[in-house]
């Protein structure tokens, strides 16, 4: 098939590319190098079946494809806060865009919705029935708000043009390619711990987060999309195994074996106390479960970070 991937060179898209051009299929590689980098592809562009275009997904483009992975957005909370503006018109205008263009070519479309669109959850876990919790004013809206309302699209295509849509809401992912400076938990406390910094932990570490192997999550992206047409999501993907960040520190420290020390600060506006994914669905479905432990799965992303270092 022809598949384009928007974001392709940020971290979850250039895995994606890769996994599905040793699947042989023919990759279009979009991304416009906000938060994506070329160094995440310089790899795979010398494949013939591998096509890079620098386009920002808030223009039109037109392409024939089959199918679309649209994962165009910053993703961390550094980086959509950034420029909130922005954040948004990508989500919005990225799903209008890409779902334009769906219409037209009769591809097929999935977006990456996140689990922020549960904001700061009442329910625990949480499954795709609960509609959320989100403050549509704080800081975090501009990307919370801006996954909501690119869901919303994809229905409203499903249900009014009869696009074929797949919406997948991703939880907490993490593995080699992240950005050194992304903010992100993960990548923030190995590369504090890998360097002798302390690493930050805001509040007192008793929120709790569940964190999927990159490897797991692209398995379960591309089972999602080759789903009958009658299955649109959404769908939860990530690991269920719940940790507090404060164990998530230690696990660093322990497993680089750094003499960092942890630092406590003030949690940020609206930060979630508790995310945790129901996946039953996602078992049900797609027949599919995260393999990766979060200790397996962390030291072959501390090995990543240490080549770069060096």
């Amino acid at each position: 098939m022809r598949i384009l991937i928007t974001g392709g060179a940020g971290f979850l898209g250039s895995h994606l590319c890769e996994r599905l051009l040793a699947d042989k299929h023919d990759i279009l590689c979009l991304d416009n190098f906000f938060t994506g980098s070329k160094d995440n592809i310089l790899h795979m562009v010398g494949n013939p079946r591998f096509e890079l275009i620098r386009h920002d997904m808030t223009m039109p483009i037109y392409l024939e494809v089959d199918q679309i992975y649209n994962l165009a957005c910053p993703a961390s909370p550094v980086h959509y806060q950034y420029n909130p503006i922005k954040t948004i018109k990508t989500s919005v205008m990225g799903a209008i865009n890409t779902l334009g263009l769906a219409k037209r070519v009769k591809a097929r479309i999935l977006q990456a919705s996140t689990s922020e669109v549960y904001g700061d959850p009442e329910v625990h876990p949480q499954n795709e029935a609960y509609w959320g919790r989100v403050n549509p004013i704080g800081i975090r809206s501009c990307y919370d708000e801006g996954k909501r309302a690119a869901e919303c699209l994809m229905m409203d295509y499903r249900r009014q043009n009869g696009v074929d849509t797949k919406i997948v809401r991703i939880f907490n992912t993490y593995g080699s390619r992240m950005a050194m400076s992304d903010g992100r938990v993960v990548s923030n406390f190995i590369v504090q711990a890998l360097t002798g910094k302390d690493i930050t932990v805001y509040g007192d570490g008793s929120q709790t987060r569940s964190f999927c192997f990159v490897d797991d999550m692209i398995e379960g992206l591309i089972r999602i999309m080759n789903t009958p047409k009658e299955i649109s999501g959404p769908i939860n993907l990530g690991n269920p195994a719940e940790f507090t960040i404060l164990e998530l520190a230690e696990k660093v420290i322990a497993l680089t074996d750094s003499s960092s020390r942890i630092l406590f600060q003030p949690l940020p506006q609206d930060d979630p106390a508790q995310r945790q994914p129901d996946i039953a669905l996602a078992a049900e479905i797609l027949n599919w479960n995260p393999k990766t432990s979060l200790e397996e799965g962390l030291k072959r992303t501390i090995a990543y970070f240490r080549e770069k270092l060096t």
